[in-house]
C-alpha cells in the first residue's frame, strides 16, 4: 500500500520531521550500513591490489573505478528508475551489488576481474541514487524533500570520514579479503531494511526500451531550460569547491608539513559540509531559498585565502567553511522538483547523481594538473576566484529563469 505523504507543516522542519514520515527510518538506515561497508570495501581493494600486485597505480584504479562507471549508468540506464517501482530497483542494486562484492572473495581472482566487479557496482550506483531519489519526492512534500537528500550527504558525509578511518584499521586486523565480507553483508543488510521497511511507490511507467526511455529523459533535460540550467548549478558549485582536494598532499607538503597533514584538510571539508547540512536543515524553506546565493559563495571564496599560503589548522578551518556552503542544495533541490514532469524523476535524478560524480572527478583531476605547473596554493586561489565567478553568473541564469518561468506560469 502506498504511504500518504506528510507534509512539514504538520511535522516542523529539520531531520526529525522526515524522520517521522512511515519508512523514513529504514531508508536512511539502509544508506548508512550500505554507504559504511562501500567506503569500508574501497579501502579494502585498495590494499588488496597493492598486495598482489605491489603497484600503487593499480592501487589507485580502485577509486577511478569506483566513479568512472557513474557517467555509463546514469545515461544509458537512467530510464530503469522510472520503468519499475522504486523498491524493486533498489532492492536490486543492492543484490547486484553484494553480487559483486561477493565474487571478489574468490580465491586467486585476476586483479583485472576485481577491478571489473567494481565497475559493474558502480553502474548500478547512479541507478539506485536516482529510484532512492524519485521515491523520496512521491513521500515527502515539496518542503521536507530537500532535508530528505540533505540527510541523505550528511549520513554520506559521516560514514566517509569514519569509513576510511576505521577501514585502514579493520584492514589491519581482520585484512581485506573480511572487511570485503562485511561490505556483502551490509548489502543484504540494505536489502531487507529497503524490501521490509520501506513504503511502496509506484512506477510511472514507460514507452519504449530502456535505452529509448534514458534518452528521451536526456531530451527532456535539454529542452527544459529551467531545469537544465539548476542541474548545471547544481554541478559546477561542487566542482570548484571539490578542487582542493585534489591538491591537499601537495599543499601539505608545500607548507613544510609531512604528507599525512593532508588528512585534516579531507576532514575539515566533510565536517563542513556535515554541520552546514545540519543547520540549513531547520531553517524554513523560504530562508533556504534565500540563501542559496550566500552559500555558493560561501563554498568558493574561502579558496581565495590560500594565496597567503595558510597553515594546516588554518588551512583546514578555511575548508569547513567551504564545505558548509554546499548546503546550497536544500534551497536548489525543490526548485529541481517543481520543475520536472513527474514521469521524468527517476532519469533526471539518476542523471544529476551521475553528473555530479563525473564533473567532480574531472575538477579533481583538472586541479591536479595545474598544480604540476603552479604552486599548490596558487592553483588552490584560482580555483576560488574562477569559481566565485563562474558559479555566480550560473547562478544568476538558473535562479533568474526560474522566477521567469514562475511569473508566466503566474500570469496564466
Amino acid at each position: 500500500m502506498q504511504s500518504r505523504r506528510v507534509s512539514a507543516t504538520s511535522l516542523g522542519v529539520g531531520y526529525r520531521a522526515v524522520l517521522q514520515v512511515r519508512g523514513m527510518r529504514s531508508v536512511f538506515l539502509a544508506h548508512a550500513v550500505s554507504m559504511a561497508g562501500t567506503v569500508a570495501a574501497q579501502v579494502a581493494l585498495s590494499i588488496l591490489v597493492f598486495e598482489r600486485t605491489g603497484s600503487s597505480l593499480l592501487s589507485a584504479l580502485v577509486l577511478v573505478c569506483s566513479f568512472l562507471p557513474y557517467a555509463v549508468g546514469g545515461v544509458a540506464l537512467s530510464s530503469v528508475s522510472d520503468r519499475f517501482p522504486a523498491r524493486r530497483v533498489l532492492v536490486c542494486c543492492d543484490l547486484v551489488s553484494a553480487a559483486c562484492i561477493a565474487a571478489m572473495l574468490v580465491p586467486g581472482l585476476p586483479v583485472g576481474a576485481l577491478l571489473g566487479l567494481l565497475l559493474l557496482t558502480g553502474i548500478v550506483a547512479p541507478v539506485f541514487a536516482g529510484a532512492r531519489a524519485a521515491s523520496l519526492a512521491q513521500l515527502l512534500e515539496v518542503e521536507l524533500f530537500p532535508v530528505g537528500r540533505s540527510l541523505l550527504r550528511a549520513i554520506a558525509q559521516v560514514t566517509v570520514l569514519a569509513g576510511f578511518a576505521v577501514g585502514a584499521v579493520a584492514v589491519a586486523a581482520v585484512g581485506p579479503s573480511w572487511l570485503l565480507a562485511v561490505d556483502v553483508v551490509t548489502f543484504v543488510a540494505s536489502t531487507v531494511l529497503i524490501r521490509f521497511g520501506t513504503p511502496y511507490t509506484p512506477a510511472v511507467g514507460s514507452t519504449g526500451s530502456t535505452w529509448q526511455d534514458s534518452l528521451a529523459g536526456l531530451r527532456y533535460l535539454r529542452s527544459n531550460v529551467p531545469l537544465r540550467r539548476l542541474m548545471l548549478l547544481s554541478w559546477v558549485v561542487p566542482a570548484f569547491s571539490s578542487m582542493p582536494d585534489g591538491l591537499a598532499v601537495a599543499y601539505a607538503v608545500q607548507t613544510g608539513a609531512a604528507a599525512s597533514a593532508a588528512g585534516a584538510l579531507f576532514v575539515g571539508y566533510s565536517v563542513g559540509g556535515i554541520l552546514g547540512e545540519l543547520a540549513a536543515a531547520r531553517l524554513s524553506p523560504r530562508t533556504r531559498r534565500r540563501l542559496v546565493l550566500p552559500l555558493i559563495l560561501l563554498s568558493q571564496t574561502p579558496a581565495i585565502a590560500f594565496i597567503a599560503e595558510p597553515s594546516i589548522p588554518t588551512a583546514a578551518i578555511l575548508l569547513a567553511i567551504s564545505g558548509s556552503g554546499y548546503a546550497f542544495n536544500q534551497g536548489i533541490d525543490p526548485l529541481v522538483l517543481q520543475a520536472t514532469d513527474p514521469a521524468y524523476r527517476g532519469r533526471l535524478f539518476t542523471v544529476q547523481t551521475s553528473g555530479l560524480m563525473a564533473i567532480q572527478g574531472l575538477g579533481i583531476a583538472l586541479a591536479g594538473a595545474v598544480g604540476t605547473l603552479l604552486r599548490p596554493s596558487l592553483t588552490i586561489t584560482l580555483a576560488g576566484l574562477v569559481g566565485t565567478t563562474v558559479t555566480l553568473l550560473v547562478a544568476r541564469r538558473a535562479l533568474g529563469q526560474v522566477r521567469r518561468s514562475t511569473e508566466r506560469s503566474g500570469e496564466r
